[in-house]
């Protein structure tokens, strides 16, 4: 038997659900009525269990199941392009990051993972409805993995918040930026990092681009990378071999890489 917060049970089509450990039956979206302690508690993970007509295996908390069952509101950055962020940021644990534009938390699950316990995350969203999703996403991670990052989350534009943020962490090893508009927040955040640190956008058409890399040169950054990443998933075929999978092939949005000289 575990004791975990939360459990994440997988369908036999990949579909993940998320389940809060607490006692007493209530609806759970998608699986019924029923008592998560009574029925899923004494499930070891990588056993099954039947609730209703779904048999479910138990999976551990780790970050691509509960990225995959997260609440959702706002479009979330995928995992291709979180992970491309982090490595390219050169994100550790111990790290300083500043986030504006949380959405559904997405990217802020695979930073808070990367960070660990001895990092700091800082998130910014003028939206509450928006942020009362990402940071419930936020607070099941919490409380399911054993090292999860000090995190304050302010609310507001970023650049009418820079002293709120600068009271929690004056400067930072990386800042993310996903809004519609770049350039105020740039010039706004840019003297909060440290030399070395760098600043990464996330936008979804080419105009912000432009904008973006001129924001960033305007306040003395040095753009390193902007771009695309594409991605092509392949299966196996009916007759044998493997081809692309039908769906939609790979562009997400575009992205930029600065770094403070």
């Amino acid at each position: 038997m575990t004791n975990e917060a939360w459990a994440v049970l997988v369908e036999e089509d990949g579909k993940v659900h998320v389940v809060e450990m607490t006692s007493g039956s209530r609806k759970i979206k998608g699986l019924g009525v029923f008592d998560p302690l009574e029925v899923i508690a004494p499930v070891a993970i990588g056993e099954q269990v039947g609730i209703g007509q779904k048999l479910l295996t138990r999976m551990p908390t780790r970050l691509p199941e509960l990225n995959k069952g997260m609440l959702r509101r706002a479009q979330t950055i995928s995992s291709k392009d979180a992970g491309w962020f982090s490595a390219r940021l050169g994100l550790g644990s111990g790290d300083r990051v500043l986030e504006a534009g949380i959405g559904s938390a997405g990217l802020s699950l695979h930073l808070a993972r990367a960070l660990g316990g001895s990092g700091t995350h800082i998130t910014v969203e003028p939206r509450s409805e928006h942020a009362e999703v990402g940071l419930e996403n936020l607070r099941r991670a919490r409380e399911s993995w054993v090292e999860f990052p000090e995190h304050h989350h302010v609310e507001g534009t970023i650049e009418t918040v820079t002293e709120t943020i600068q009271s929690h962490c004056e400067s930072f090893e990386a800042i993310i930026l996903d809004l519609p508009d770049h350039p105020p927040a740039i010039a706004a955040v840019a003297p909060m990092l440290v030399v070395g640190g760098r600043i990464a956008c996330y936008c979804p058409v080419t105009q912000q681009v432009e904008r973006a890399w001129e924001a960033c040169e305007e306040a003395g950054l040095n753009v390193e990378w902007a771009g695309e990443l594409m991605e092509r998933q392949w299966g196996r075929a009916s007759k044998g071999g493997m081809r692309p999978v039908n769906g939609p092939f790979g562009h997400t949005a575009f992205l930029l890489i600065a770094q403070r000289l």
